[in-house]
């Protein structure tokens, strides 16, 4: 009787830790598929659970942009590649905690005609349909929602010179950005590997090597899969304080024999039109995660007149004129690797930054090499060494 009892509890609390344990289960994306008709182009997005959505269009460039709650994302990473009809593109992935989303870059104006969600059946599981139809640029600039107010980081004006003022008694402070996240994978490689990826795994190994050295602290701007705007990243440098910001980036090019690295720091100049291109791209990432660009960052677009940038972007350059010849032992470097445009994620008015190319994906020896662990650990000691010197050369 005892046993008897003893197994229906057990088979009780088994039970209901499967129930509470489905019922926390995140809801998958399995699929996504795009199919062309005459009057139409459909996306379908396979689903393991029917959920919540809502849509809005963009403009300038056209986009579709579809929220979900937060999902687990079994796609194949190739279909980041899917276009067709319409859709000139799409991006899909975390957008912020609790939310997914999915972007559709269109080649032209459109609307959603129709968005149903179809229950499993024939084998399929739950599929979110959305059928896009062409539109007048008319039409589709009076059927956008107004921009939604966004969340400002706090103000902070650049201190005072006595403020600052550290002592080899205080930490040095790093502030790691691992480039796109979330619903911006940044660069895939042939292969579908993501260039988000790649930046985080950097990142954690560039951390791991600097908390062997006394007197470092490393700050992440993330440190999962997740998306954060430009001025996030700014912001977070801002707000610990750092006296280094180091953003970590892997491109890609048409031409897939072009390879190497590169060092870039601020410039509203841009060094060459390579560097121009470079960064306009990357400026584009709040465009590529569906974001509404529309209301004007006023700190940002006004830090450059401040007498306190020219300052940092002279440090800034001190510093990566000091990682060349460490980074040139481990990576190819291109041919001048220290290089000058207009990036977003620079323009910390307070904090030294430097963004980092550590290869292109593109090129399947950096790939490979960038892939590589032994080599990632490589040049995460590279820097940090290069890191620890420059903090030696502020008398820190």
């Amino acid at each position: 009787m005892l046993y008897h009892l003893l197994r229906v509890t057990v088979l009780t609390l088994l039970n209901v830790c499967a129930v509470a344990g489905h019922a926390a289960a995140t809801p998958a994306a399995t699929d996504v598929r795009l199919g062309i008709h005459a009057d139409k182009t459909r996306l379908v997005l396979e689903l393991s659970e029917r959920v919540e959505v809502s849509h809005f269009a963009l403009a300038d460039p056209y986009r579709i942009v579809v929220d979900l709650p937060e999902l687990v994302w079994r796609v194949d990473r190739i279909a980041h590649r899917l276009k067709g009809g319409l859709v000139d593109g799409l991006r899909f992935g975390l957008f912020k905690p609790g939310q997914s989303r999915l972007v559709l870059d269109l080649n032209a104006p459109a609307t959603v005609a129709d968005a149903f969600v179809l229950p499993p059946k024939e084998g399929y599981p739950h599929r979110l349909v959305l059928d896009l139809k062409p539109l007048s640029r008319e039409a589709f600039m009076q059927g956008l929602r107004p921009p939604t107010p966004q969340v400002q980081p706090s103000a902070k004006p650049p201190p005072s010179a006595e403020s600052t003022r550290k002592t080899a008694a205080d930490p040095f402070i790093v502030v790691l950005d691992p480039g796109h996240g979330g619903v911006d994978p940044g660069a895939i490689s042939p292969s579908g590997f993501y260039e988000k990826d790649l930046t985080l795994a950097f990142a954690t190994a560039i951390r791991d090597a600097l908390s062997r050295h006394p007197g470092m602290k490393v700050v992440m701007t993330r440190d999962s899969d997740v998306f954060l705007r430009l001025r996030e990243r700014v912001a977070v440098a801002r707000h610990a304080d750092g006296d280094l910001f180091v953003s970590l980036h892997a491109d890609s090019i048409a031409n897939p024999r072009v390879r190497g690295g590169g060092i870039y720091t601020l410039s509203e100049k841009a060094s060459d039109a390579e560097a121009e291109a470079l960064a306009a791209k990357e400026n584009r990432a709040d465009v590529i995660a569906g974001v509404n660009l529309l209301s004007r960052d006023d700190e940002v677009a006004s830090i450059l007149i401040e007498l306190t940038q020219r300052e940092t972007m002279n440090y800034s350059a001190r510093f990566a004129n000091a990682l060349i010849p460490e980074l040139k032992q481990h990576i190819r470097l291109r041919r001048k690797p220290h290089r000058f445009a207009g990036f977003r994620v620079l323009k910390a008015p307070d904090v030294p930054s430097v963004l980092i190319e550590l290869g292109y994906l593109s090129n399947r020896e950096d790939e490979a090499m960038l892939r590589s662990e032994n080599h990632r650990r490589a040049i995460a000691r590279a820097i940090a060494d290069a890191i620890v010197g420059y903090r030696q050369v502020l008398g820190r």
